[in-house]
C-alpha cells in the first residue's frame, strides 16, 4: 500500500487576494519550485508537479484574506509558504 501525504492548511494575511495569488506563481511557479499551473481565477490557483499539488482557494473578510491551502507531497513548502504571507 502507497499513501500519499496529503494537507490542508488555513492562513489568514492583510495581502490581497490577488497579491496572494503573484506570490504563489513566484513561489510554486516556475521562478520557484517548477510546478506547472493547471487552473487559475479570481479566487484560486492549482498547481501540479513532482507527483503532487498545491491548490489555493481565496476569500476576503473584513480587510483580510483567508486562504485555504490544500496539498499532496508539498507540505513542507506550503508551509513556508504560509509563514512568507501570514500577518
Amino acid at each position: 500500500d502507497i499513501t500519499m501525504a496529503m494537507g490542508r492548511y488555513g492562513v489568514k494575511t492583510k495581502l490581497s487576494p490577488e497579491e496572494v495569488i503573484q506570490k504563489a506563481k513566484t513561489y510554486f511557479g516556475e521562478q520557484g519550485l517548477h510546478l506547472t499551473i493547471v487552473e487559475e481565477g479570481a479566487c484560486c490557483i492549482s498547481f501540479e508537479g513532482g507527483g503532487g499539488f498545491v491548490s489555493l482557494t481565496l476569500a476576503e473578510e473584513e480587510g483580510k484574506t483567508d486562504v485555504d491551502l490544500t496539498t499532496r507531497e508539498w507540505m513542507f513548502d506550503v508551509q513556508q509558504f504560509m509563514s512568507a504571507i501570514a500577518s
